[in-house]
């Protein structure tokens, strides 16, 4: 048991335990805000790091679970989900997460929030997704990802 806790961190893992899943939450010293940095911190492939970046859709909240390896590219997303789409805002962010930008994780927010997840984690055998704060991750899947977001599995930006 990690003596860390945080009420967003709590809420994931209670979120990642109703759905079946037993949190395998790691705690880091520092902040790792970035894909970049949290793979150095685990010694993983960048692409292992599934960002849950917040966006809007026509107004309303949209989570994209990316791999940390590439971009999403909002205009072309945007024009396969049929709307348009743009960078939340950090108080939309918090709003539609209770979390704070640099640790939202994929579940644990007060309402679900449409999701689409990264085909191109698919080929990673583990991912890490941040767990409410900046400061945690936790392993997953891309298959178990997608079913406790409730995701769309799919591309994020042309092949």
């Amino acid at each position: 048991m990690s003596d860390h806790t945080h009420p967003a961190v709590d809420r994931v893992e209670d979120a990642l335990k109703a759905s079946g899943v037993e949190p395998r939450t790691k705690w880091f010293e520092s902040a790792t805000p970035t894909a970049v940095s949290a793979a150095a911190e685990l010694g993983v492939e960048v692409g292992a790091i599934a960002n849950s970046l917040v966006f809007t859709i026509d107004g309303e909240p949209l989570l994209v679970m990316t791999s940390g390896a590439h971009r999403v590219d909002t205009a072309w997303l945007g024009e396969r989900l049929g709307g348009t789409i743009r960078r939340a805002e950090a108080e939309t962010v918090k709003a539609a997460t209770g979390q704070t930008i640099g640790g939202v994780a994929p579940v644990g927010h007060p309402e679900p929030i449409r999701t689409i997840v990264d085909t191109a984690l698919a080929d990673y055998p583990e991912v890490w997704a941040a767990a409410g704060h900046a400061h945690t991750v936790f392993a997953t899947t891309f298959d178990e990802l997608v079913r406790i977001t409730g995701g769309e599995p799919g591309p994020v930006a042309p092949e």
